[in-house]
């Protein structure tokens, strides 16, 4: 007669990657571009990744892990230090596991519905379906969740995901529909109102939706937004803002700021008629830098972002 035990038998490696979709450590070289020896750093000096192991010592990563390589690549490509990403990760990711954790899992399993039909009408280049299910999206959620939790995710996976034939030409695709769409709706809400604030990009620090989607979340009837292109020279945005009269200029940057750049602010805000402030991933790590300068941090949140330079032009918030 058989035992029955609570002791279940060890899987074999292949059966427990198929079913808890784990990865050893040469497919996640391959998948993220990061070569073992510098993963194996991450993990062992720096603490950044904590991959299961096998019984037998091996290396098996989840797909959060995978995305968290792709994390610290994407903030290393900034310019942030490797020995630093760690802080900013265990900043970040508390506040992404709060937004898992609100919304029940249906609310989470419907903005994957919406990102693969996306998906799936970029793959066709399918311009009349994109354009529909973007108008759904929009008719079925506010505007930070349109862009931040499924459009822009789904964005930056694919300008990450460029390795198969065909990739490239499906994000320039997405990317020049929604950079269309959002300019678009920057100029429906303005309007015929005063350009009352300027946005404009710390040169080679975003990409240009980036600056786009950060103008549109600053964008309101209660204060009209004018986009500057990006590459606009550093030098010349006081003699700008002396031909527009803007209440504010603000610069967007999803870069780690330079040493030389609370400095250089400081100075570009004593040339203003205006107020300056600070928006995007800048915004955050520069704050302490910038504290009790003149110079507003706008934060990398859409409602935030809009709230606090709202506060500021009403001189009801302080640096």
């Amino acid at each position: 007669m058989p035992v029955i035990t609570d002791v279940r038998p060890a899987l074999p490696a292949s059966v427990a990657l198929e079913r808890e979709e784990l990865f050893p450590i040469r497919e996640v070289a391959r998948l993220t571009g990061v070569n073992p020896v510098t993963l194996r750093a991450w993990e062992r000096r720096y603490g950044l990744i904590q991959p299961t192991r096998t019984e037998s010592g091996h290396r098996l990563y989840s797909m959060t892990d995978i995305e968290r390589v792709r994390s610290i690549v994407d903030w290393i490509d900034r310019g942030v230090a490797v020995s630093k990403v760690g802080k900013i990760l265990a900043k970040t990711e508390p506040m992404k596991t709060l937004a898992h954790l609100i919304p029940d899992d249906l609310v989470q399993a419907d903005y994957i519905q919406w990102q693969e039909q996306v998906q799936r009408a970029v793959n066709s280049f399918d311009d009349q379906e994109l354009d529909r299910v973007y108008g759904q999206i929009f008719s079925s959620y506010a505007l930070p969740v349109v862009f931040q939790d499924i459009l822009m995710p789904l964005w930056l996976q694919m300008l990450q995901r460029q390795d198969a034939f065909g990739q490239t030409s499906e994000w320039l695709f997405f990317d020049g529909f929604l950079r269309a769409k959002v300019l678009q709706r920057i100029v429906v809400l303005r309007g015929s109102q005063p350009r009352k604030v300027i946005v404009s990009a710390l040169a080679g620090q975003c990409r240009e939706l980036e600056l786009l989607v950060a103008a549109l979340f600053l964008s309101g009837h209660e204060a009209g937004v004018r986009v500057l292109t990006t590459g606009q020279p550093f030098d010349e945005l006081t003699l700008v803002c002396e031909k527009i009269k803007p209440q504010a200029l603000v610069l967007f940057s999803n870069h780690a700021p330079t040493p030389e750049l609370p400095r250089r602010l400081n100075r570009l805000a004593l040339s203003l008629d205006c107020q300056l402030m600070l928006a995007g991933d800048a915004a955050d790590l520069a704050q302490d830098s910038l504290a009790g300068s003149s110079v507003g941090c706008l934060g990398n949140e859409g409602a935030t972002m809009r709230q606090r330079m709202n506060q500021f032009l009403a001189g009801t918030l302080d640096t």
